[in-house]
């Protein structure tokens, strides 16, 4: 059975635990903007996931690493956004990426209601950063990210409310926030599988 098909159905069955819908409580920053990512997964014997670094001068989120995404234009579906912002970012081609399927949306802090899209695409992909918004890219491995073991709580203050989140930590890299969570989300989707 390819990863592929293995990936779709691990997300036909329902997860054993309630996912992490994010920041539910209203912070008065505005109406809410609907994402979307896409969590790309290489096909080869140990599946990697290719994560963006922010550049340090973006509005949101600087420096910080995060899925390629971004807003759903109007008229737009979420995997259309997510593999428009996908090939905008690193010039990951929408024809190199088979589809599986959504998980649940993640709200923000930020008011953005984010919806992962789940895809496959081929290892080795020569991705170009875009120099304006993302300052690297790399691919960490699916087993490691997806191991509750590595997938830690944190609590910080943020608008003066303490707030909790998940970070992972692999090699020197550290991923945290909204893109820890859509983690957490995808591997309790993938416990089983």
């Amino acid at each position: 059975m390819s990863l592929a098909d293995r990936l779709r159905a691990a997300l036909r069955r329902p997860p054993s635990q309630l996912p992490l819908e994010g920041d539910l409580e209203e912070l008065g920053a505005g109406p809410s903007v609907h994402a979307a990512v896409l969590i790309a997964i290489t096909d080869r014997a140990e599946p990697g996931v290719i994560l963006t670094v922010r550049r340090e001068h973006m509005r949101t989120h600087a420096g910080q690493i995060a899925f390629p995404g971004g807003r759903v234009d109007e008229g737009e579906t979420a995997v259309a956004a997510a593999l428009r912002e996908a090939n905008e970012e690193i010039l990951l081609d929408p024809a190199d990426v088979e589809v599986i399927g959504e998980i649940g949306p993640y709200r923000t802090v930020t008011n953005y209601i984010v919806t992962p899209v789940i895809g496959v695409v081929p290892p080795d992909l020569p991705l170009t950063p875009h120099e304006h918004e993302v300052a690297d890219w790399f691919e960490a491995p699916l087993a490691f990210i997806l191991d509750p073991e590595n997938q830690k709580r944190a609590s910080a203050l943020f608008r003066g409310h303490e707030r909790h989140y998940y970070e992972i930590h692999w090699s020197e890299r550290r991923i945290w926030g909204a893109t820890a969570a859509m983690i957490v989300n995808l591997s309790r989707r993938l416990e089983e599988a």
